[in-house]
């Protein structure tokens, strides 16, 4: 199986609609655990998420009717 890889200056779409572009992959200083680095297109908002929730699947028990497989998809 492919791993998924994220792409810095890429657009993604959130499985709830919002448009995010990743900007780095930065590591937490104390755990070294690997982070997302965003923009929330809409506001400006910087955010910073775990890589590993990033790439994760929508939980379609929480979200059975959403469409979208991953949490964040890479827009072509």
């Amino acid at each position: 199986m492919l791993e998924r890889e994220i792409k810095v200056n890429t657009l993604y779409k959130h499985f709830k609609g919002t448009l995010h572009k990743v900007i780095c992959i930065a590591k937490d200083s104390e755990t070294l655990t690997e982070k997302v680095v965003y923009t929330h297109e809409d506001t400006g908002e910087i955010w910073v998420r775990d890589k590993e929730m990033f790439l994760s699947k929508v939980d379609k028990a929480k979200y059975p009717n959403i469409k979208q497989v991953y949490r964040f998809e890479e827009i072509e």
